[in-house]
């Protein structure tokens, strides 16, 4: 009869310890992300008016999830714009004398892979090109285009391994004769 008491007791015990681990790791799967859930915000850049409804030329300084960061003279030209790829509205990089950035900090699980995906476009044309784009993830610069010709937007894709729990989005641009634009920024999770 003792023994039959420990018994169940012990089965109880390792029972209760198994439900507290599957609680537990159930818990931790709930907070990494899903896979394929978008983990930026505003980045159709959508989420803005423009400044003048019945003027789409007049754009919007503001952007909405988004930190500016650089000279003020170069960070003001970094608008909200009705030039998209997807939507009404798209990001317009005018900066002409040196380089202003936006950027945002996304939660990341540690050593997950994620996919960055944005679009691009320029208004520059030859002889006259005189721009610069960098991407950086995390503070490392990962992606730098030059001299950009006029281009419809296009799509760029890179491929990052978290190594914290936040991670640092950051695009830099300069566009001396005309513009560079920026929509449709996407980070997803991959497997």
């Amino acid at each position: 009869m003792k023994f039959s008491k420990k018994l169940s007791i012990i089965v109880c015990t390792l029972t209760t310890t198994f439900l507290q681990t599957a609680v537990i790791t159930n818990t931790y799967k709930s907070t990494a992300q899903a896979e394929g859930q978008e983990l930026i915000t505003n980045g159709g850049f959508e989420t803005d008016p423009l400044q003048d409804i019945n003027d789409p030329t007049l754009t919007n300084p503001n952007i909405t999830g988004w930190v500016k960061s650089g000279d003020p003279i170069d960070t003001s030209a970094t608008r909200i714009s009705n030039f998209p790829n997807t939507g009404n509205q798209g990001l317009s990089l005018g900066n002409f004398s040196d380089i202003a950035y936006i950027s945002q900090t996304i939660p990341t699980v540690h050593g997950q892979y994620y996919q960055l995906t944005y679009y691009l476009a320029s208004t520059e044309e030859a002889p006259n090109l005189n721009n610069k784009f960098q991407v950086f993830i995390g503070e490392k610069k990962v992606d730098v285009k030059k001299d950009i010709a006029f281009q419809g937007y296009t799509q760029y894709t890179l491929v990052f391994k978290a190594k914290a729990t936040s991670t640092e989005i950051k695009f830099g641009s300069k566009a001396k004769f005309a513009f560079l634009y920026l929509d449709d920024v996407s980070v997803k999770s991959i497997p």
